[in-house]
């Protein structure tokens, strides 16, 4: 059977199609007899030695070929079916693969046959194969140079495929590889010693550190020789430090500034490939991520900023452009796809990880004389580079720059968008987008320069340039985002311009931005669209309904315009399309198989249950299925194979042994799934696949809290799906996961509050646990700050729905205020995991994402005072309050100032409403008190506002009898003479109120009453008009001389908060009730307390009086 074999693939390797087609039927059929292992064997040995000097090159070749196809096969066959190898089979080819192995000189079929033996290894564990590290250590540590070679070339293919059993020689792998790295003259022995060591680093533990730590500067120096050889194996060389950081960046943390410098001099390279320089940069975003302090502490900014923004700025080779200003076809991505892989792009995100991980304090000072000089330049490459860096700093320094230097720099890029150079007006473009999304809400105050200057931009661009129209259309829509009401002058000129875009353009790209940013319109006007509503809906119908393939990208986004549309317009207006929505969802689900349109229609359900759940039910089980099955789907992911690719025609032969009768049907019953993993390397998953289970998370959370008892049935299938997301590599869909895990425990509770049964408090209470369980994990162990800021967010909703009942295990009380504690001192994973004393001087100065995160942990704080007694959490929050009022100090940034004050007071507000909240208040007043007086005089406005805010949430939850209430109120009339800012003001008046409330007695109202009227309305924080109307309710009914003295200011005031747009019902019914009781007792006093007032208030509370 040998000779049969080897002419069999010999034939294989012909050129001739039928010739190849006639010997795969031949080789499937030679596979049905067992015997075809051990003759595989004999062919991969023995086929025509090609030492022999006197054949000719070709037939030598030939017979290499050969040697390499039956290796090939040999491999499939231990993937793909090794049960059905007979035990005596299995054993020879052990022995066989290792006798090839030394004989064989030709390197292709080397590397075939380390991938045999690498395929065995996985199979059956390295331990039961004695002679393979026989060979290896005899090999590896040989002094002929070749068979060194051969035996790293093997034992790197064996220990990539199976790492976990070599784990007991780890340290001795580490001793030789420490001792190949020094001889730097054969970069394959580099190669295959960096590779194993890369595939080691991921289960290596604390006995292999020293000898992992050593390797390092070994690392580099073997980097940059493999470099000068071959940049190909250098650049997957390379791998090892994303290998080492993402498994035990500790152990570079000694050799982190040699690490840095190693990249450094690769991104500098130009003659070096964009991989490698790729690879070099990536490295550095990483570790700026990870070690933020350490790369401050070995002074590695500087150097990092002097070789990133050359390669920021460079042009393009002539003739060329960058990728991102390239004209854009509406149906072609490639050019976004091929363009995220460069040093450019790359350089950017360096410096988007510095303004994101390190202090702007720190960052600024060296990051600005850069910027400058590019913005300034002649060169219009470098002047883009300025503007891409500013772009890149909003995300991560917003509260530096709005605080400092919005106005220079808005500026800048407004005088760039009249730029001689389109790819400068680009940037300007998107860097005015970035500001627009990041740097609110100061920005939106710049909209009387803004709008004009992007409308008249807009309005003279050709629009057959779409991927710059498209540019465009990006800062028009971030910045319409969120100008609220502000957009109301310039409602009519944008309506107009993209009803003509819809309507008349013939570029479906362009359709297609004026309907996105027709939601952009939406989402900041929203009640004020309604006029242009049915124009709108007329033309979106039409591009809903129209499945043909190009038109599938306007389609998408038609239906993400409709489910904002149906968030903002109002339940009057988009009721009635609400259950033809849900069924247009179900049909495109149905008749079009794309993961964007998916999304979207999930948006869309998850949007009609907003504002009409009861349309939702009936489709509940279509609705949950498909978005279940998104979760569950594998679809996009694929696996990359190694290589040999060409024998991958044999993979269909299952069918054909099938019929090998009943033994062999029983050994395809035992092994069904034995071949899935063969040879994969490695998986890649589609974005939008991605995206759809991340918008199914958000979805499936949104439409349980919305539904509630409805959807019930479907909770539990649900929730078991996106509860296993949680581990999900990308980390939008982490995210998603946490929020979604979040709402499903917030619609137990609701159902249960609605329905108080014993089962439904059981099914909330097995929820809270395992969710609550698993946030406190993630916090402790994700890496990724946004996730972990989701995460916290999520459980402070969970916190604030079901108040008690997620502590009625006192265990919980004691995890989650822990956890909190972990955040506050920077102990968990995305913090480093280092605690707050790493940096030392630097510990004042922070990131301003770093920042957050702690304010999202401090959210926690108030919550879980108003959901326990006092005497409970006291423990808990006196061991708090340090790390809080630490914050509050004058060399803290105005976040932080704001931030600790504020939580102060929302902490202090929440023990009013506690058993033993007073005791506790005055416990705490003293330590208190200074901290809060100091904040009601600070230099920022915000800050000010919290601390008299806190100021009179103490007052209210202590009492007179520990606050000192004179000294308050002397600091409050002090600070209402002088202050400018509404929301200062306004806080003022709420926090005289609370004390008025609590103990009228200590306060001298015929004093302080008339001050606190003339202050009314409130002008910007109307949440507090509550605390204001009920305060005059409460002294109508314990002074009702005082109150009918000043009528008239106060019906005044009543009349401006009633006719406030969206007034919350608290409010509404505090001012109402009031009403009511003064026109029922007094009703000459208020008759002719409204008849003074002017018509526009007179009017309002005639209309109120009707309703009375």
């Amino acid at each position: 059977m040998t000779e049969e074999l080897e002419g069999i693939l010999s034939r294989l390797a012909q050129p001739d199609g039928a010739l190849v087609h006639q010997a795969t039927a031949e080789l499937k059929q030679a596979f049905r007899d067992p015997a075809v292992i051990p003759s595989l064997c004999s062919v991969m040995i023995n086929s025509s030695d090609p030492q022999v000097r006197t054949q000719p090159f070709n037939i030598s070749t030939r017979c290499s070929t050969i040697r390499q196809s039956a290796a090939v096969m040999l491999r499939m066959r231990v993937m793909k079916h090794w049960k059905k190898i007979r035990p005596e089979h299995r054993e020879s080819l052990k022995c066989e693969v290792l006798h090839a192995f030394q004989k064989e000189k030709v390197h292709s079929v080397q590397h075939s046959l380390s991938q045999l033996s690498a395929a065995l290894v996985k199979r059956e564990s390295p331990e039961r194969w004695p002679t393979l590290f026989l060979l290896l250590n005899e090999s590896t540590r040989s002094t002929d140079p070749q068979e060194r070679q051969v035996g790293l070339l093997l034992l790197s293919k064996v220990v990539e495929s199976n790492p976990e059993p070599f784990k007991p020689h780890y340290c001795q792998l580490l001793q030789l590889f420490s001792s190949v790295l020094e001889e730097l003259g054969d970069p394959s022995c580099l190669y295959y010693s960096i590779l194993t060591v890369t595939a080691i680093t991921a289960y290596t533990g604390t006995e292999e550190m020293n000898l992992m730590r050593a390797l390092i500067p070994k690392l580099i120096v073997a980097l940059k020789h493999l470099i000068k050889c071959d940049q190909d194996q250098a650049s997957e060389a390379m791998e090892v430090f994303d290998e080492l950081i993402e498994s035990e960046v500790s152990i570079l943390v000694p050799y982190i500034s040699e690490i840095v410098y190693f990249c450094l001099e690769v991104t500098q390279d130009t003659s070096l490939s964009d991989s490698l320089r790729v690879k070099a940069l990536s490295c550095i975003s990483v570790l700026i991520r990870l070690k933020s302090k350490a790369v401050l502490k070995h002074k590695l900014l500087s150097p990092i900023l002097q070789t990133v923004f050359p390669v920021l700025s460079t042009a393009p080779p002539p003739g060329q452009e960058d990728p991102e200003d390239r004209a854009q076809d509406e149906d072609d991505d490639e050019d976004d796809d091929n363009g995220s892989e460069n040093p450019k792009h790359l350089a950017a995100q360096v410096i988007d990880s510095l303004a994101l991980h390190l202090p702007p304090e720190k960052l600024f000072p060296q990051l600005m004389p850069l910027t400058e000089a590019c913005l300034t330049s002649e060169n219009p490459y470098e002047r883009k580079a300025g503007l891409m860096c500013l772009a890149v700093l909003a995300e991560g320094c917003a509260d530096h720059i709005r605080n400092k230097m919005l106005s220079s720099m808005l500026q800048t890029v407004c005088r760039s968008v009249s730029d001689n150079s389109e790819v400068v007006r680009s940037a300007a473009l998107f860097a005015l987008g970035q500001f627009s999304e990041h740097l609110q809400p100061q920005i939106s105050k710049y909209s009387a320069e803004l709008m004009p200057l992007l409308l008249g931009y807009l309005s003279g661009l050709n629009h057959s340039k779409t991927g710059h129209v498209t540019k465009a259309f990006y800062a028009l829509e971030n910045f319409l985002e969120n100008l609220g009401e502000d957009i109301q002058p310039y409602l009519p000129t944008l309506m107009d311009n993209m009803l003509t875009a819809l309507n008349h353009s013939e570029n479906l790209k362009i359709k297609e931005l004026a309907v996105s940013a027709i939601g952009a319109i939406a989402n900041a006007g929203k009640e004020l669209l309604v006029p242009y509503f049915p124009p709108v809906i007329e033309s979106l119908k039409g591009f809903l309904t129209d499945t043909r393939d190009e038109v599938r990208s306007l389609q998408t986004q038609a239906l993400d315009t409709l489910s904002v549309l149906a968030r903002t317009v109002g339940h009057d207006v988009f009721g009635p399309l609400a259950a033809e929505c849900v069924q247009l969802g179900l049909n495109l689900t149905d008749a079009v198989d794309d993961p964007d349109l998916r999304r979207c229609t999930y948006s869309l359900f998850s949007a009609v249950s907003s504002i009409s759940p009861d349309c939702l039910h009936p489709h509940l089980p279509a609705v949950t299925t498909i978005m279940v099955l998104a979760l569950k789907s594998t679809e996009g992911v694929t696996a990359h194979h190694e290589e040999d690719k060409q024998f991958l025609l044999m993979d269909d032969d299952d069918d054909d042994e099938k019929e090998g009768g009943e033994c062999d049907s029983v050994l395809e019953e035992n092994s069904e799934n034995e071949g899935e993993d063969r040879d994969i390397v490695g998986f890649s998953v589609e974005n939008a696949y991605i995206d759809e289970k991340e918008d199914a998370c958000d979805a499936l959370g949104e439409i349980a809290f919305n539904t509630g008892v409805a959807f019930l049935p479907y909770l539990e299938s649900s929730f078991q799906q996106v509860y296993e997301l949680r581990d999900f590599p990308h980390e939008g869909v982490r995210r998603a996961a946490f929020t979604a895990l979040g709402y499903f425990c917030r619609a137990q509770h609701k159902v249960w509050k609605e329905n108080p049964t014993e089962d439904n408090y059981q099914a909330l209470q097995k929820l809270l646990s395992v969710v609550l369980s698993s946030f406190l994990e993630a916090v402790r162990q994700d890496r990724e700050r946004h996730v972990v800021m989701a995460v916290l967010e999520s459980m402070n909703s969970v916190l604030k729905s079901c108040e008690g009942e997620a502590l009625r295990d006192p265990e919980r009380l004691l995890a989650i205020s822990q956890v909190i504690l972990d955040v506050l001192k920077k102990k968990t994973a995305c913090q480093d995991g280092t605690g707050a004393d790493e940096g030392d001087d630097e510990d004042e100065q922070q990131a301003e994402y770093d920042a957050m995160l702690q304010e999202f942990a401090g959210e926690g704080i108030p919550l879980l005072a108003a959901a326990v007694p006092a005497e409970t959490f006291s423990p808990h929050l006196r061991e708090l309050l340090p790390l809080i009022v630490s914050k509050a100090k004058a060399c803290c940034t105005v976040s932080d100032r704001s931030f600790s004050v504020g939580t102060l007071g929302e902490t202090l507000q929440a023990l009013t409403r506690v058993q033993g909240g007073r005791q506790l208040a005055g416990e705490l007043s003293e330590q208190l008190m200074p901290v809060l007086v100091t904040g009601a005089k600070d230099c920022d406005a915000e800050v000010r506002s919290n601390s008299v805010f806190a100021l009179g949430a103490l007052a209210e939850a202590a009492g007179p009898a520990i606050v000192q209430y004179p000294v308050i109120l002397g600091l409050f009339s002090s600070l209402l003479s002088k202050e400018e800012d509404p929301r200062a003001v306004d806080n003022l008046c709420a926090a005289l109120c609370r004390m008025i409330v609590s103990s009228p007695g200590s306060v001298p109202l015929d004093q302080v009453f008339p001050v606190l009227l003339s202050h009314l309305p409130l002008k910007e924080d109307l949440e507090e008009n509550k605390t204001v109307f009920g305060c005059l309710a409460f002294l109508y009914s314990h002074n009702p001389a005082l109150v009918l003295n000043h009528l008239s200011t106060i019906l005044s005031a009543a009349s401006q908060v009633l006719t406030t747009k969206n007034i919350d019902a608290e409010t509404q019914n505090a001012t109402v009730l009031l009403l009511r009781s003064l026109s029922k007792h007094h009703s000459q006093e208020f008759e002719g307390a409204v008849m003074s007032l002017p018509e526009e208030q007179r009017s309002a509370l005639t209309a109120v009086a009707i309703q009375l």
